[in-house]
């Protein structure tokens, strides 16, 4: 199928979509097409002869993978199977599949989550004497996280070092990696092995980074591996949120060192947004000194409405008026809720906007919350699922050795736990020892548990490991357990908890029978399915069911989404910017002034932004400040309102003057 690119495309985006070869570095402003994009460069690639094969593009979430796949598989009416469109973590399972062996891992790796880094941790720690009352395994995780993606290194005498080092030698022992290690190990193998990063590039002769502001060192050290000099990095360093978690803009600068010869294409035009909502974003934004220099602007010539900001009482004031707003602009511009978004800062702020749609019969979703592989009967199963998978994993062997419970109780392990570390074997590897050897200590009961347990795992291995009828499998793992006959028992005094638990674990093999069954899974093995779920985020997770209720997220979550209208709820000084972010750096104060630009350029018809007079705190009531951020909006774009009705035009006059009398630094004027 012939696509007519120069008819589809503005001329930027044209520029941007043609230019092959070299390294391009494409800066898209908020609401400018960068997935179209990249989604059309592409088609554009394929249709100039580029083996499907040689694409590489990588991105931060699945759902934006998919969402390219099936994009670029649309416009050009073909399947694409050897298309590599993934995130990094994923493309870095892939790497790992085919050369983990040459770092000493075995090819059916487990991938270990945040529960279970934890838990290893935690073992770990207490292998070595600490006592774990005064021993804090977040922190410890923290620093294990940025020791090893390189952020900082060990120096003198550190007592996590000694930790880090066994619980390093632990997932080896246990052939596993955690979520970093698939990042970190691909480098490792590209650093020594020069022969395999030379067989990765020629595969993939053109490459592509998403989303590009928000990769962090690390990721850019394996894009550099990567990439010869057909290399495309798309982002905006305007939008870039998430320093916190390892990203840093300045790569942007760091490509262009990298590549001096670096064609650089801007995307200004923003196809979102009111000329209203774009000049306000330009103006905030152009506080920051550390950007590229850029102004979004609208092709449709529409300025729109004004930017409406009020002042209510309180939180509760805050919640009703938003509430209200909603309802209203619902029925007078036949909206949907889901065309609705309230963003906040924190998740603290969400009580009292609920209260205020609760009491407004407003229907609302909150994104985030706990995943659904997180809650405690899916992790269950998940982690029979990986001993089966991968019988060496002593985390997931301890988390269900007892659950349902069995006679294998905390002395069974700590002994099994003795005796495997005498012998440098894994518990499992431990256990099957005990079974063959009688005369080894262990109490009849729990050694006849022990051993049911083995048989169990033993005959669900030997079943699992095909390629067929996995959900199937999962059920009659479920009925040997007996796991929803004890989900009843142990929630005895909680019906509610208990029926909500057997819902979720009925929704988790159903969702396994539908994945394995999709025509498009080449791969429906019990490995891939494993590794499909370490690799969900809960941002990932879609609930067609919500598709008609307002939105109420944070502005992190709400990043690369867009509504019809959008209310901006506690822009207060302290919350927006956030003091606690502000005193853990010096730099911090653009990136948050980055993240109220996101805000603002979230919205396509209507912007709304409230800043309370008066916040609880401590359950105290505190005065409190408008955010500086509102003083940087040109006074011609905004409405002011005061509970019920407008202010007067002395009255907003005097209120901005009172404001930027406030923010004298902050303020811009109006050229």
């Amino acid at each position: 199928m012939h696509i007519d690119f120069e008819a589809e495309l503005n001329p930027e985006q044209y520029e941007a979509v043609t230019t092959m070869d070299g390294p391009v570095l494409i800066i898209a402003g908020a609401g400018s097409g960068k997935t179209r994009v990249i989604t059309y460069r592409m088609a554009y690639m394929l249709e100039k002869g580029v083996p499907q094969s040689a694409i590489l593009a990588l991105t931060f979430t699945n759902k934006a993978a998919r969402e390219m796949a099936e994009r670029v598989k649309s416009l050009t009416r073909r399947k694409l199977q050897n298309l590599t469109v993934s995130t990094f973590h994923a493309f870095g399972v892939k790497i790992l599949r085919k050369e983990i062996e040459r770092l000493g891992w075995r090819e059916n790796f487990s991938i270990y989550d945040e529960s279970d880094r934890n838990q290893l941790i935690k073992d770990c720690a207490r292998e070595l004497g600490f006592k774990l009352e005064t021993f804090d395994v977040q922190a410890a995780g923290k620093v294990f996280s940025d020791v090893k993606t390189r952020r900082v290194a060990w120096t003198g005498e550190d007592a996590y070092e000694r930790v880090y080092r066994e619980y390093e030698a632990s997932l080896k022992a246990f052939n596993s990696v955690d979520f970093d290690d698939l990042i970190v190990k691909p480098i490792e193998v590209f650093e020594r092995f020069p022969e395999a990063r030379a067989a990765w590039r020629e595969h993939y002769r053109y490459v592509m980074i998403d989303e590009f502001q928000d990769t962090s060192h690390i990721q850019y050290e394996l894009m550099r591996h990567l990439s010869d000099d057909n290399v495309c990095a798309v982002g905006d360093d305007d939008q870039s949120i998430y320093s916190w978690r390892g990203a840093n803009y300045e790569n942007i600068v760091r490509f262009e060192k990298d590549w001096p010869h670096v064609r650089e294409i801007k995307l200004e035009r923003n196809y979102r947004s009111t000329g209203t909502i774009l000049e306000a974003a330009n103006a905030v934004i152009a506080n920051n000194s550390n950007r590229k220099e850029k102004a979004l602007w609208s092709p449709t010539g529409i300025e729109g409405a004004p930017i409406q900001l009020f002042r209510p009482e309180d939180e509760v004031a805050e919640g009703e008026f938003i509430a209200r707003s909603i309802k209203e602009q619902k029925l007078k511009e036949r909206l949907a809720y889901s065309d609705f978004g309230v963003l906040i800062r924190t998740n603290a702020l969400t009580r009292w906007v609920e209260e205020g749609l609760l009491a407004e019969n407003v229907p609302y979703k909150v994104t985030g919350g706990t995943s659904f592989f997180q809650r405690k009967e899916i992790k269950d199963i998940i982690s029979y699922l990986r001993v089966i998978a991968n019988p060496e994993d002593d985390v997931n062997f301890i988390r269900i050795v007892n659950v349902p419970r069995r006679g294998i109780g905390r002395r069974t392990l700590e002994r099994l736990g003795e005796l495997a570390k005498e012998r440098g074997l894994s518990l499992h590897k431990t256990a099957e020892h005990v079974r063959a050897n009688p005369a080894m200590e262990l109490p009849e009961k729990a050694r006849g548990d022990l051993e049911e347990f083995l048989e169990l795992v033993e005959s669900f291995r030997s079943e699992m490991l095909g390629r067929r009828n996995l959900a199937a499998k999962v059920r009659a793992l479920l009925e040997a357990i007996d796991y929803r006959a004890w989900l009843v028992t142990d929630n005895l005094h909680n019906e509610k908890a208990a029926k909500w638990k057997l819902l979720n674990v009925e929704s988790l093999v159903n969702g396994i029978d539908v994945w394995e069954k999709d025509p498009d899974n080449h791969d429906p093995t019990l490995f891939a399915w494993l590794n499909r779920i370490s690799l969900i985020t809960r941002d990932d997770m879609d609930d067609e069911e919500d598709s008609g209720k307002v939105n109420l997220m944070t502005v992190h979550a709400a990043k690369g989404l867009e509504f019809e209208i959008v209310f901006i709820a506690g822009c207060e000084d302290g919350i927006m910017p956030h003091a606690r972010s502000l005193e853990e750096g010096e730099g911090n104060l653009e990136e948050e002034r980055r993240l109220f630009y996101v805000a603002v350029t979230r919205a396509r018809r209507r912007l709304h932004i409230s800043s309370a007079m008066r916040r609880r705190r401590n359950a105290m009531p505190v005065d409190c400040v408008p955010s500086p951020f509102l003083a940087e909006i040109p006074e011609k774009l905004v409405t002011w309102y005061e509970g019920e009705g407008d202010l007067a035009p002395d009255d907003a006059e005097d209120f901005f003057a009172k404001m930027n009398s406030m923010f004298p630094g902050e303020a811009k004027e109006e050229e």
